[in-house]
């Protein structure tokens, strides 16, 4: 009986590939804003009327809330009115002083009766200087009644409505705006990393890359690297900065993010299924061109097992 041959394996093969790769490390990121205000009053007053919306985009300047300005102008006004009495009394002091002081050369007045007038004359100076101040002082708290917004950005839940009571620096916020463009990306490398990190960042400006969902690919600019290792976890922080136009990244958000190196400009790439771990290390089947298949050991590079969204698969360089 004539021996049956043993089944045929099918086996895929690829081909090694001269190409640029770009040296990258992967992480899990977090999107954090730029800046963060949460809106609070700075006088005392009652809410009359709400400009702001929940999740509204907000201008720097925009008025977000007014506040009744009522009582602040009344301030305002009776600041006024002491100030012109305080300065009538100045002017008058200030002719009576010049008269005295001619009369003085004179000798038709004593030098004490010179010296009374001449105290009363700057007293009233310094009373004015304090009515001026109270002016400034009440119109810089009628200008709080109208609270704008201090940066471009993104309005959360509005937490306080027409018709509320609020106090000056009160523990409980308005509304919190988040500056979402430009956006930072933070991310944590392993410590090990961090000579190659600062190496290739004193020679040129690195690429943050970060990846918000499987079709998109933002680029930003490496903007903060820590200047401690965080002891608990060995990794350092990183943070890259993105102007996120689209409003593609999102505050709280986590994304795979990559740091840019640098580029190997000739690098030979296969995929990482054709790569096999053997008692001498790594190797790979080698197919000559009569379909058969050699073992050849390989010297390994890097390893990019976490390939962009872009990217078709995993893959290592040789």
């Amino acid at each position: 009986e004539a021996k049956k041959s043993e089944p045929t394996v099918p086996v895929m093969t690829g081909q090694v590939i001269e190409k640029p790769m770009a040296m990258r490390l992967h992480a899990i990121g977090t999107v954090e804003p730029m800046a963060s205000v949460a809106v609070k009053a700075r006088v005392d007053g009652l809410i009359v009327k709400v400009h702001v919306r929940d999740g509204q985009e907000v201008a720097k300047g925009d008025l977000l809330f007014q506040l009744d300005p009522k009582p602040y102008e009344s301030e305002l006004a009776h600041a006024e009115a002491d100030l012109a009495r305080d300065q009538a009394q100045l002017d008058y002091a200030r002719g009576q002083e010049t008269r005295f002081k001619e009369l003085l050369a004179s000798n038709f007045v004593s030098p004490e009766g010179y010296a009374q007038v001449a105290a009363n004359f700057r007293a009233l100076q310094s009373t004015v200087a304090g009515s001026q101040s109270a002016v400034s002082r009440a119109r810089i708290n009628l200008g709080y009644t109208s609270i704008r917004a201090t940066l471009d950005g993104r309005a959360g839940k509005v937490l306080l409505g027409e018709g509320n009571l609020v106090r000056a620096n009160d523990d409980q916020a308005m509304v919190v705006i988040n500056q979402i463009a430009p956006i930072y990306v933070s991310l944590a490398v392993p410590e090990n990393r961090l000579g190659e990190v600062r190496a290739s960042h004193k020679k040129m400006p690195l690429r943050v890359e970060a990846a918000p969902d499987k079709s998109a690919l933002l680029s930003g600019t490496l903007a903060f690297v820590d200047n401690a290792v965080d002891v608990a976890t060995g990794t350092i922080k990183l943070r890259g900065q993105f102007a996120n136009r689209d409003r593609l990244l999102w505050p709280g958000q986590f994304v795979d993010a990559w740091v840019v190196l640098g580029e190997e400009e000739k690098a030979l790439v296969v995929p990482t299924q054709a790569l096999q771990t053997g008692p001498k290390g790594q190797f790979v089947y080698v197919v000559a061109t009569d379909g058969s298949a050699e073992l050849r050991d390989v010297p390994t590079g890097r390893s990019l097992n976490t390939p962009s969204p872009l990217s078709s698969r995993p893959v290592v360089t040789l």
